[in-house]
């Protein structure tokens, strides 16, 4: 390995918001995130929360998690999340990855939903030029259907990011800049890793992940009912999708 891949960057909402050079080995590691102290009834709450989902369930959950996800977005459509105008906002760096002022940047949103954070960002930067996966078909269409999709900016397909090879979709070195908001979260602790080994064939060397995600102890994580728990930090919500809470201590361990 020639270069760890930090991730450095402020906490802020109890998310982890960072940046990471990717490299081949190891997956990742991060730190910069604070957990937020918890308060008597919540440490309690967590310390009482300690039986586990059955195995039976558990690869039940990993076998129907796209289907799982599509019913997601059949519920919700295109309504459950606000368009996420904070991006470049929050990731500085996204301007920092430009070598002269109007350079175009080829990105890849990886989980890109039904696209609240793709379609701000490209009416925001008309210099970018934007490739967008997601794990759900359903959430694929919804985009494909939007009068903002215009596929000389855009190319979006659906992709298991743990299995399916990137290169089928986009060319080897090629991206700029991969965004991974809210979405590793989503995948198998143990599988996270296949994910990034993913993007880093298709990132251009030396270039950056942009990475935002539910920190340990968020609201979100203290939501979850008894018998929610699938494992350290990880936790099944009522309709079947996951989220991983990370530390600062989380590193997910490559080839």
């Amino acid at each position: 390995m020639d270069e760890s891949r930090m991730f450095q960057g402020n906490t802020f909402d109890n998310y982890l918001n960072s940046v990471a050079t990717i490299c081949e080995d190891d997956a990742f590691q991060k730190k910069g995130h604070n957990a937020r102290t918890l308060s008597p009834e919540e440490a309690e709450k967590l310390a009482r929360d300690q039986v586990l989902v059955s195995d039976f369930k558990k690869l039940k959950l990993e076998k129907e998690a796209q289907k799982n996800w599509d019913l997601f977005y059949k519920r919700n459509s295109t309504n459950f999340f606000k368009d996420r105008h904070w991006t470049t906002r929050e990731f500085e760096d996204l301007k920092a990855c430009r070598e002269f002022e109007d350079q175009k940047l080829t990105i890849l949103e990886a989980g890109c939903g039904v696209g609240n954070c793709l379609f701000p960002l490209l009416e925001e930067d008309l210099n970018i030029f934007a490739y967008a996966c997601d794990f759900s078909l359903r959430a694929v269409e919804y985009i494909k259907k939007n009068a903002l999709y215009n596929i000389e900016r855009c190319k979006v397909f659906q992709c298991d990011l743990t299995k399916d090879d990137l290169l089928e979709n986009i060319p080897a070195d090629s991206v700029d800049v991969v965004t991974l908001i809210f979405v590793l979260s989503a995948i198998h602790p143990d599988k996270m890793h296949l994910a990034l080994q993913n993007i880093y064939k298709i990132l251009k060397p030396g270039k950056c992940v942009l990475f935002r995600d539910y920190g340990l102890y968020d609201h979100a994580m203290l939501r979850f009912k008894s018998g929610s728990k699938l494992g350290e930090n990880f936790y099944v919500r009522q309709d079947g999708t996951r989220s991983y809470f990370f530390t600062d201590g989380f590193c997910a361990v490559g080839r």
